[in-house]
């Protein structure tokens, strides 16, 4: 398989699992699937991430995240959870 090949399927799996967050963190029923509002929040996150409050943001951002994940998995499971830029 050519290069280029391998690093679209890349892309596109990278893709599908960021919109999975999306489905998962349950935007998609919240908006009731109205795109331009998702769009809309999204747009209003990177302003944050970009303003003098970004760092704060992120940092509450992601221990929520964390927690999130966490919450997930399974009683009694001692697997370690691996960060969500390592998965591919």
């Amino acid at each position: 398989m050519p290069s280029w090949q391998i690093e679209r399927r890349k892309r596109t799996r990278h893709l599908i699992e960021l919109g999975g967050l999306v489905v998962k963190a349950g935007v998609v029923d919240l908006t009731g699937n109205d795109r331009a509002m998702i769009y809309g929040a999204l747009l209003w996150i990177a302003e944050k991430l970009k303003s003098e409050d970004g760092e704060r943001a992120r940092s509450i951002w992601t221990k929520l995240g964390k927690i999130g994940f966490e919450m997930e998995r399974p009683a009694g499971s001692n697997d370690r959870v691996q960060p969500q830029q390592d998965r591919a």
